[in-house]
């Protein structure tokens, strides 16, 4: 296993040190997915004509994270290295900065409203106005133990004329703008950041894993015709609503199907890696689709010998629990009245998208059109890529090199590439 370096900051294009013999190169870019039951690493080149495309991919098990939270920072650090390992080993390349997603319960999405005055010559909007505005939908109070990640334009308002996406070179007197503020725990965003710098690797930017996910498996149609998001991931389900080509809702839940794991250790009284097998081999989350003929063998505890179950009787373990997310799920976004502005229907990504019967369970309780999430991202190892667990690091790699669909206007780049980078640095000198 590689040896284990700290970085002292965000300055440096690549890692000082080489390892393993083969040099870094900056031209690389890299989605790291740090989830609550696995680590996912994409890594992304730049081709001949200056496309990105997929080059190595790499997963290990997540060890130190609990609901979306890192709470062992040596086991997270492990896990880490072993999945960019096995990127770069496909990939031929060394790794030196990355994007890297951020979830859990502590992170928040609210939305928010800015106003000014256009002063320029003629009343003609300009790319200044664009940023006051923005900067006034954004001025909102902070709690000192959180940070602003994104600042998403929703729309433009010019003087009540609303539905503007992108306002410079109208003439008006009054410029408003609709914004998607997501915030998140600064203490969660230090951990991440000091993990990624314990395993060797610097952090070029912070994104929120459902916003990277959506740029990966969701088409601009779906966007703007509304469309609920979900990421089932292990120990949290992220949510996403995007209405008219913007996010409108952001939430996570404390549940995953970590969760349905538990459930099948509990009530087959079986060890939980026994149980976790038996959920990705035999499980099923749509009873209708079992067959009651079909038999599955359940290892007991304390050498007791094993036993045979229906699979049929797994799914009616499995059903309530992925129920309850998926309706939980509903009422959030019921809440907000935008479940039905959601004509594009719902998109599922994570590694419980995988579970049989989950697109149909939730037609039925959404009431929707239902689909998986495969990545459709750049080209390179598509076969390797293309799957709902990959989506998020995946998107997090298009995040990074600015070609995804509905890119965030030129104000949203300049921050991250300023502000943002300010706090990570302030962030990661806490510790060095």
């Amino acid at each position: 296993m590689k040896s284990m370096k700290s970085t002292s900051g965000l300055e440096n294009s690549c890692i000082a040190q080489n390892r393993g013999g083969r040099v870094p190169y900056n031209d690389l870019i890299v989605g790291l997915d740090i989830g609550t039951s696995k680590v996912c690493a994409v890594i992304g080149q730049y081709d001949e004509n200056n496309i990105p495309e997929i080059t190595g991919v790499g997963m290990y098990q997540s060890r130190g994270m609990r609901r979306g939270v890192i709470v062992n920072i040596d086991a997270t650090v492990k896990s880490i290295v072993q999945a960019v390992e096995a990127a770069e080993m496909m990939a031929g390349r060394e790794v030196g900065e990355v994007t890297v997603g951020i979830s859990g319960a502590h992170v928040e999405g609210i939305n928010s409203r800015g106003v000014v005055a256009v002063t320029g010559k003629g009343r003609e909007i300009v790319e200044a106005d664009v940023e006051r505005v923005i900067d006034a939908a954004r001025a909102i109070v902070v709690p000192m133990d959180r940070a602003i990640l994104h600042v998403i334009p929703q729309e433009f308002i010019v003087d009540d004329q609303s539905g503007i996406k992108n306002p410079v070179g109208m003439i008006g007197v009054r410029l408003e703008s609709e914004v998607h503020i997501i915030t998140g725990s600064t203490s969660s965003a230090q951990n991440i950041i000091k993990s990624v710098n314990r395993a060797g690797f610097r952090v070029s930017e912070i994104v929120l894993e459902s916003l990277a996910a959506s740029k990966a498996v969701l088409s601009q149609d779906e966007k703007d015709l509304g469309v609920l998001l979900i990421d089932l991931g292990g120990g949290t389900t992220n949510v996403l609503v995007y209405i008219e080509g913007a996010p409108y809702h952001t939430s996570i839940l404390s549940l995953g199907a970590d969760q349905v794991t538990s459930d099948l250790s509990i009530m087959l009284k079986t060890p939980l890696e026994s149980a976790e097998r038996i959920k990705r081999d035999a499980g099923c989350c749509y009873v209708e689709h079992v067959e009651d003929d079909h038999y599955v063998q359940i290892p007991r505890v304390g050498g007791r010998p094993p036993d045979r179950i229906a699979k049929s009787k797994i799914a009616e373990i499995i059903q309530p629990r992925m129920e309850e997310i998926l309706r939980l799920v509903r009422d959030r976004v019921n809440e907000q009245q935008l479940l039905k502005r959601c004509g594009g229907g719902v998109v599922i990504v994570g590694g419980g998208a995988l579970m049989p019967g989950v697109a149909e369970l939730a037609t039925d309780i959404f009431e929707l059109p239902v689909r998986i999430g495969y990545p459709e991202g750049p080209g390179g190892l598509k076969e390797e890529y293309s799957d709902p667990q990959y989506a998020t690091a995946v998107g997090l790699v298009m995040s990074a090199a600015g070609k995804s669909e509905g890119e965030a206007p030129r104000r949203e780049r300049k921050e991250r590439g300023q502000n943002i980078l300010s706090k990570f640095k302030e962030w990661i000198g806490e510790f060095f």
